[in-house]
């Protein structure tokens, strides 16, 4: 069962072995082309080339060498390597900026064709593009529908959709 879910949790955790390793854990026996192409598609390859030792860089205790965006997406890495039936993403994208945020969304949109996938954030920008959209308050469901569906209608989700717009 674990290896049919890739799970991302908000504050990412990493093992102090190196990057490769981390993502391997995802799939054990990936490889390499597997490791650089999942990290490709969680948009971290760039920067795990730009260390010294690349993919076999130690990322320290919980990935204290790493940004929290980085240590997010090797996360992601993590996650997608192993072609799970079912990804949950819990926040995940909190620590990268929106153009980041972008492109990894429009990554995980194309191979996540025919996955089950949940995303969980209060960042509308990383839901929009969902099927379907649930709203929850205090752990009630209080909204649901698309994103279209959300933004015409009053109710919390505008009143969060509108407030991230306008900090844009």
């Amino acid at each position: 069962l674990r290896v049919q879910i890739g799970f991302v949790p908000q504050d990412g955790f990493l093992f102090s072995e190196t990057i490769k390793d981390n993502i391997r854990f995802g799939k054990y026996d990936a490889t390499d082309v597997e490791v650089e192409e999942a990290a490709k598609n969680a948009y971290v390859h760039k920067n795990i080339t730009e260390f010294k030792n690349g993919y076999n860089t130690m990322v320290g205790e919980r990935g204290v060498t790493l940004s929290g965006g980085q240590k997010q997406r090797v996360s992601i890495a993590r996650a997608i390597i192993g072609s799970p039936k079912i990804l949950i993403f819990d926040d995940c994208l909190s620590a990268v900026d929106t153009e980041t945020e972008e492109i990894i969304l429009g990554n995980l949109k194309r191979i996540s064709e025919g996955i089950t996938t949940i995303i969980i954030s209060h960042r509308v920008s990383s839901i929009k593009n969902a099927d379907s959209i649930i709203v929850l308050d205090n752990g009630k469901l209080i909204q649901n529908g698309t994103h279209e569906e959300l933004k015409n209608q009053d109710g919390y989700y505008k009143d969060i959709y509108e407030q991230q717009i306008s900090e844009v």
